[in-house]
């Protein structure tokens, strides 16, 4: 067995031959957000501690089990196991909330979280989010929902179903918490460890378990459906008509609470049935009490992550297709040490056209050059013989239908005004 250092456990190398795949999604979910007048967003890979165990809750799985976190000169930082707190501490920071509202934002970042590694869930993982702050409009949880299947339509990805729920506000929730009490406390000893302490301080984390166990004594549990107040009640009734008045098909799933504390009103899930066990490949909702706990006022707010690795899985169990990896455009060959400048200042002279240009770098024989063109997938070959370079001419070989067409190789000006004349004409298909 090779003695070489391994990647850490439950994270994965992005290869040349992969990197298409994630390009596909990054540029999707780019395009997307920004037609629906989201604007990209950075922020750092870490934060302070305390800024998960506001937002995200310290009775969650999350904050509980899943945390890298680190002290450092006293001061514990933690990599984000998440992308809306960090973000949100962002648009308080540099003064986004100050400025007209809502403010829409969308990001592509790292995650972390430690957990058992299997398909679709990596203890470092990527996110595409968006957050939409300073909108209390059931139009905007519809918006953002429609974003989210836009992006799974565009992708190709089918037998997604999407499942809603509405987990209320914090007035009508504590009377559900105390029916979950009730519910549960005669199960109290059969419960795990940690919902035994749920079962004190957060019920609701109760119905988020992963144990099998404490799924089985959840399934006759109260529903949150049931102790919605009068405005939680017709705000997600809202939230309903808005999304079958636009085509979106829906169904009501009243298990659904997130993992996450600082959800409010509408939560939702789009669920794949193809990629087994982890099949929730977008989530989200409203947490309208986040920015608030975080330090800034009263200000709505809504959005969802999408794993990026799990959209990958699902469009390859689909067969979506993938951007086609981009190929050598042009392949130049020297034949002898003295056309190694010649191949170099005309390789530069393509790049500058936008075109991808290789030559030989390894010494190669000229048959050996020719079979590391083809497997380039090169579109067209330049041999640079003594012969060429001092006549000052030389072929363009199509590689795909053979035929060859006259360059000029005096100056690099003259190859690249040739070249570019040939590959546009339609006689050659352009390229």
């Amino acid at each position: 067995m090779a003695n070489y250092l391994k990647r850490p456990n439950g994270t994965e190398d992005v290869t040349p031959e992969r990197i298409r795949k994630w390009y596909t999604v990054e540029r999707v979910t780019r395009e997307i957000a920004e037609s629906f007048g989201f604007s990209e967003i950075r922020v750092p890979t870490f934060e302070v501690t305390e800024l998960f165990q506001r937002s995200v809750g310290e009775t969650t799985d999350v904050v509980q089990k899943e945390m890298y976190s680190v002290i450092a000169k006293e001061t514990q930082f933690t990599l984000r196991p998440e992308g809306t707190a960090g973000t949100i501490r962002a648009m308080l920071q540099n003064g986004l909330l100050a400025e007209a509202l809502p403010q829409k934002v969308f990001y592509q970042l790292s995650c972390f979280r430690h957990e058992r590694p299997q398909a679709g869930r990596l203890r470092e993982f990527h996110q595409f989010g968006v957050e939409m702050a300073g909108a209390a409009s059931p139009y905007a949880d519809a918006e953002v929902i429609l974003l989210g299947k836009t992006v799974l339509d565009r992708l190709g990805l089918k037998n997604i179903v999407l499942n809603l729920n509405s987990i209320g506000c914090p007035a009508c929730r504590a009377k559900y918490q105390e029916a979950l009490r009730a519910y549960f406390t005669p199960f109290k000893e059969k419960l795990c460890e940690t919902c035994q302490e749920r079962l004190v301080r957060n019920p609701m984390r109760l119905l988020d378990c992963k144990s099998p166990e404490d799924r089985e004594l959840s399934k006759d549990a109260p529903v949150i459906l049931d102790y919605l107040c009068d405005d939680c009640k017709a705000h997600f009734e809202a939230v309903k008509t808005a999304l079958t008045g636009m085509g979106v098909a829906f169904v009501i799933n009243p298990k659904i609470v997130r993992g996450l504390d600082y959800y409010t009103k509408t939560v939702f899930e789009f669920i794949s049935s193809d990629i087994g066990a982890q099949g929730t490949v977008c989530a989200g909702g409203r947490y309208d009490g986040l920015i608030e706990q975080l330090g800034g006022q009263s200000v709505p707010a809504l959005g969802f992550g999408m794993g990026l690795e799990r959209l990958i899985l699902t469009m390859e169990q689909q067969g979506c297709e993938f951007l086609e990896p981009s190929v050598c455009d042009v392949y130049l060959a020297p034949m002898d040490e003295a056309a190694y400048p010649a191949a170099l200042s005309y390789a530069n002279a393509l790049r500058t056209l936008g075109a991808r240009a290789e030559f030989d770098l390894a010494g190669r024989s000229f048959k050996a050059q020719m079979k590391y063109a083809n497997k380039l997938g090169a579109r067209y070959l330049v041999v640079l013989g003594s012969n060429e370079l001092s006549e000052g001419k030389g072929q363009l070989k199509n590689m795909q239908t053979g035929e060859q067409k006259p360059v000029r190789l005096d100056t690099a000006e003259h190859f690249t005004a040739d070249y570019t004349e040939i590959t546009l004409s339609d006689q050659f298909g352009g390229v």
